[in-house]
């Protein structure tokens, strides 16, 4: 039961921490590698308005979420547009992006245990001989309420279904007056209000760090390789089975192997199904 509970949780975690960056690629075909620079920016800024100026909890994270999403349509208006079609480049460039914002941070001194968001909620509950903090049962409230937004949103809204047209069939879209440029505006700056949205349920768990931006993109991009890039149900599906085997690894070997586990998880996803668990891309032999 304790590693039911915690695997849930962790697969969770990996679920939100992923379902930006796969909302970016799924719709304009951008691998925004700023994604964890985005989430821990959040952190961050989340941590200054409420400690420096003031400002309650919940203003904090509405105002940083609302700046990170105009900071995400912005890299795609000033730079991403310009590298788009050129897949090297653009990983180039928004991974730059993410690197000068992490170490920007760590530069302005940003690299103390002292920065912590605290948790929404107090406290903790017993379940089934097992106890786990209130904050965890937010995290898991919070995602499958994310997974309900996005699949309305995507299906009973006119922006969604322009989204999800570009995604399908980006040539008929196009012909239909759907405009790809501002699509992929609005999934940047959608997959960077989840990012941050991941950031302020996830990072009252532990220190905001430098180091946090790296894993979480790592995580996305192991999470999205497993489960199968442009498939909503291939990113929970990785995330499900990524989450419980992580669990699993910290169990019975130590949680050292854990990022050694993601990695080989991805090694493999590429040699034996390079299109991922439920991936749309075509497979190795019918590239060849």
């Amino acid at each position: 039961m304790n590693i039911f509970i915690f695997g849930l949780v962790n697969s969770v975690i990996l679920a939100l921490i992923a379902s930006g960056f796969a909302l970016v690629y799924g719709v304009s075909r951008l691998a925004n590698f700023a994604h964890g620079a985005l989430y821990i920016l959040v952190g961050f800024a989340t941590w200054l308005f409420l400690n420096r100026l003031g400002i309650n909890y919940i203003g904090s994270i509405l105002l940083s979420i609302i700046i990170v999403s105009a900071i995400g349509a912005a890299i795609y208006r000033l730079l991403l547009i310009r590298v788009k079609g050129m897949p090297a480049s653009e990983i180039i460039a928004s991974l730059a992006i993410g690197i000068a914002i992490m170490e920007l941070f760590r530069w302005r001194g940003f690299i103390s245990e002292a920065y912590m968001l605290p948790p929404f909620v107090k406290g903790s509950v017993n379940i089934a001989g097992v106890f786990i903090d209130w904050q965890r049962l937010i995290i898991i409230g919070v995602g499958l309420g994310m997974m309900l937004f996005l699949w309305l949103f995507t299906h009973h809204t006119k922006v969604g279904l322009s989204l999800r047209a570009i995604a399908q069939d980006k040539h008929a879209s196009i012909m239909s007056g759907i405009e790809p440029d501002r699509t992929a505006v609005i999934s940047l700056a959608m997959g960077s209000a989840l990012a941050g949205i991941a950031a302020v349920v996830i990072l009252p768990l532990g220190n905001i760090t430098v180091e946090t931006g790296y894993m979480v993109l790592t995580n996305a991009i192991a999470v999205c390789i497993i489960g199968g890039l442009g498939s909503w149900a291939g990113v929970f599906a990785g995330a499900f089975l990524l989450g419980f085997t992580e669990i699993l690894t910290a169990a019975l070997i130590g949680p050292q192997w854990q990022m050694v586990v993601v990695l080989l998880f991805i090694i493999l996803t590429l040699i034996l199904k390079p299109s991922g668990l439920l991936g749309r891309q075509k497979e190795l032999e019918e590239r060849v």
